[in-house]
């Protein structure tokens, strides 16, 4: 168990959080919501120590482990895949690195011997001669290859890393887990696997993460931060979501009811107190009127954006005919091989599969940012297209305000125009006057939303947009998809964005070739499972075989 109690964290004279009370206990996975800057990772900081509090204090059951997935990807770059893992049981570690030292030494004294008795003991205790298979089945499962396991973190790619210290926050069952943001850069089969190690992990996980399928699946209780508190619901997002609209309009309904009460009795008041009669029964209804509290209802610290999408002309019945497109990498490495197929006007595609280079590819190719080795694609006449990139660094890297860099792209030139489309974006008048170049993530993302919502264009290129988005502007941008009447091309891990939005699925597969299929996204997972059982089923029957 861990607990926060009476805890305040000040930055300057800012409350973050104030007197928070709250229990996590095992057995349970906690989701971590709020708006972005209520302090998720930050309270996630303080739990695990990180962050000291201003007052209160935070309390571990004695002897549990706390184990936290770190941010850093280049702490471990000198270390081997295997250490970095098996470093999660800091103390396991420890102790096989000094065992390992003592059995290393030329001048083994007696000394020596019983300190290496000790250890072995020690280690045996702990499953210790387990870890390296058990770090290697939790690398294994997140997909990182076995030839990796012993090689040096700073020869990894930035996925690879990211799954290493995934791994080393999960080794040793520990009784404590604190993950911030975990399925970050995780491809769909690491998820997956993610998922069902959660739901089937007997101690305490506390996360943070911006999926709202995720979590869905894997918690147990959602903690809700808002206005620098932490209000507790049983349940997963969606029962959190239906819990706190329903209370809300509770507290409204019973405000109604007291507010037609307080009239109610200011009538009889007005009407009777000076009627000597009836002033004993004035005086009571006075009373009465006194105790009558109303519920205090706060308005959410969360900001929804509006996103719509509306095209300016209805797009026609030819859309998109794509021929035998080819285009390899640098290193030589196809990443588009001879890829074609034809889009039709009521197609929203979902692009999926580990191959992210080929993704962003096309749509570079399709948005005419780079040329194919060879093949053609052609857009049908009554097209236009808007294109969101994975990479935006060249977009905002000048002096425009965000009033004029907007306005750069409006096909209307007045500055109350765009700073409509601003406002819906949760930029208010004032913040028109930022330089772009300074925006955060989540900022830059809405005015790339901006900007494509002022295009009016009926067909819609997005590579990943969710990523530096809270879960309100994931909402938001799920709503503007589903309402859009024109096409969509987009690549996206969040799970129930694609799931609600695409009714065609193009697999990409690593060899740069593509699979189509007219399906849902859940509907191709499920027979992507099967194909996967029939594979594994197969090979075992061809080993029985030999």
């Amino acid at each position: 168990m861990i607990a926060a109690n009476n805890v305040t964290y000040r930055v300057g004279k800012k409350a973050l959080f104030e007197d928070v009370n709250i229990k996590f206990t095992e057995g349970n996975c906690y989701g971590m919501i709020g708006a972005n800057g209520a302090g998720k990772s930050t309270f996630l900081k303080i739990l695990s120590g990180e962050l000291d509090t201003t007052n209160g204090d935070i309390s571990i059951t004695p002897g549990q482990r706390l184990s936290v997935l770190e941010q850093d990807h280049f702490k471990y770059d000198e270390y081997t895949v295997m250490d970095t893992v098996i470093m999660g049981n800091r103390h396991l570690y420890d102790v096989m690195k000094e065992k390992d030292a003592i059995y290393a030494k030329e001048d083994f004294s007696d000394e020596d011997g019983i300190r290496a008795g000790e250890l072995e003991a020690e280690f045996a205790e702990m499953n210790g001669y387990e870890a390296e298979a058990d770090a290697a089945t939790l690398l294994n499962g997140l997909g990182v290859s076995t030839e990796l396991h012993y090689s040096t973190m700073k020869d990894l790619n930035g996925s690879d890393k990211v799954k290493v210290l995934l791994a080393r926050a999960l080794f040793g069952n520990p009784d404590i887990l604190l993950l911030d943001e975990p399925t970050n850069h995780l491809d769909l089969d690491a998820i997956a696997w993610l998922e069902e190690f959660l739901i089937n992990f007997e101690n305490t996980v506390i996360v943070v993460s911006h999926d709202r399928y995720f979590l869905n699946k894997v918690c147990t209780a959602t903690a809700d931060i808002d206005y620098g508190k932490i209000q507790l619901y049983a349940g997963n997002y969606d029962f959190w979501y239906e819990s706190s609209q329903l209370l809300i309009k509770q507290m409204k309904e019973a405000n109604k009811k007291k507010e037609e009460k307080i009239k109610e009795l200011q009538e009889f008041i007005s009407r009777f107190s000076a009627n000597a009669s009836k002033s004993k029964q004035a005086t009571s209804r006075k009373r009465a009127l006194e105790k009558i509290q109303l519920d205090e209802i706060k308005p959410s610290s969360r900001k929804y954006p509006y996103i719509d999408f509306k095209p300016d002309r209805e797009i026609g019945n030819e859309v998109l005919f794509v021929e035998d497109l080819c285009l390899n990498g640098e290193d030589g490495t196809p990443l588009l091989n001879h890829v074609s197929f034809t889009m039709g006007h009521d197609d929203k595609i979902a692009f999926v599969g580990s191959n992210e280079q080929a993704k962003t590819a096309l749509f570079q190719v399709l948005s005419g940012e780079r040329e194919p080795d060879s093949g053609s694609y052609k857009w049908g006449v009554t097209t236009s297209q808007a294109y969101f990139p994975k990479d935006s660094s060249r977009e905002f890297d000048n002096d425009y305000t965000i009033t004029d860099w907007l306005m750069g792209y409006s096909p209307v030139k007045d500055v109350t125009y765009v700073r409509g489309y601003l406002g819906r974006m949760l930029f208010p008048g004032e913040d028109g006057v930022k330089k772009v170049k300074v925006l955060s993530g989540g900022e830059k993302v809405r005015c790339l939303l901006s900007k494509m919502m002022i295009s009016g264009a009926n067909c819609l290129i997005f590579d990943e947009p969710t990523y530096h988005l809270d879960m309100e502007s994931i909402a938001a941008l799920n709503n503007g998809m589903l309402k859009f009447p024109g096409v969509i091309l987009f690549a996206c891990r969040d799970h129930q964005l694609v799931q609600t939005t695409a009714n065609r699925i193009i697999e990409f597969l690593p060899d740069g070739t593509i699979v189509d299929k007219i399906t849902t996204y859940d509907e191709y997972l499920a027979n992507d499972e099967m194909a996967r059982k029939r594979t594994v089923y197969q090979a075992q029957v061809e080993d029985d075989e030999n």
